[in-house]
């Protein structure tokens, strides 16, 4: 079965979010590094660091990752964005390395006015640079599947094939699915030969071997709406078959997945809690997807 987790605050201590992920029963946590509105964030000071450390170490909690702010932007035509965005978004990655995280997710990034040629162009030489800056360490960039809103790249895999194409090395690059995204951007998840059939096509374009991770959202907005949503699962138009096909894929068994629903209490239980429930439910013996994995 795959690891199932959520998005967590940081708020009072990084170690805070693992603590309450292995309170609420996860196998796995999502993090911001920082303030995710803020260009700037307060150093990592060794404390910080070292309670994190041990906090994962203590709990067992697995494969921490962070998202990046969404500030970032590394398909800017602004030349003065695209540097600031490139500088913020290496010191995310030194962060994460920093904490041992294993991941850094990021959407790609909007090119604004310019085609998606010239933004994706402009996303590989900035990871390119990012790369190269954090050369040795282990954390990983892990391109996100995009809803498509306005000018967003990600919501095509053709997009995120020619950044990988385009990159000098991408070794440590991968990708994280969006469950609520990829059906906003029109692939179909819920019936299981739509299931299979836009697997087969990711396998395809991309190779299964390149996802890390998962999102697991429900969408607020109906089937290729290219709006980006989240809802709790099974409350959103995707419903609950859509995540009995991913939970039970075998090519996924082992990988993170991690919530990034509505938070709060409702009725005195916690909103993670009741999701994470839901999802275990639907993790069970089916039938294996015919689509065949293909090595990249």
């Amino acid at each position: 079965m795959p690891l199932l987790g959520s998005h967590l605050s940081i708020a009072g201590g990084y170690y805070k979010a693992v603590d309450a992920a292995a309170e609420l029963g996860m196998d796995c946590v999502q993090i911001f590094t920082k303030n995710n509105n803020q260009w700037k964030g307060k150093l990592l000071s060794d404390e910080d660091i070292g309670l994190f450390r041990e906090a994962i170490e203590r709990t067992g909690i697995r494969m921490p990752c962070a998202h990046d702010s969404y500030l970032i932007n590394l398909a800017s035509p602004d030349l003065g964005l695209w540097h600031k965005s490139l500088e913020a978004f290496v010191i995310e990655l030194q962060r994460a390395e920093a904490l041992g995280l294993v991941g850094v997710v990021m959407h790609p990034g909007s090119c604004v006015g310019a085609s998606d040629e010239e933004g994706i162009a402009r996303v590989v030489a900035a990871l390119d640079r990012a790369l190269e800056a954090t050369e040795g360490s282990a954390v990983e960039i892990w391109l996100e599947t995009t809803a498509g809103q306005g000018s967003s790249l990600g919501h095509r895999f053709e997009h995120l094939r020619a950044i990988l194409d385009g990159l000098q090395t991408n070794h440590r690059v991968g990708v994280c699915v969006d469950s609520c995204h990829l059906f906003a951007a029109g692939y179909p998840l819920s019936v299981p030969a739509d299931y299979r059939a836009t697997m087969s096509q990711f396998d395809e374009i991309i190779g299964l071997d390149r996802i890390r991770a998962f999102h697991l959202n429900d969408s607020k907005r109906e089937f290729g709406s290219r709006v980006d949503r989240h809802e709790h699962i099974g409350k959103g138009h995707l419903g609950t078959e859509a995540f009995r096909n991913i939970l039970n894929d075998p090519h996924f068994a082992r990988l993170p997945m991690y919530l990034e629903t509505p938070k709060g209490v409702v009725d005195g239980r916690n909103l993670d809690a009741q999701n994470l429930a839901a999802l275990r439910k639907l993790a069970g013996p089916t039938p294996k997807p015919s689509h065949n994995r293909k090595s990249r």
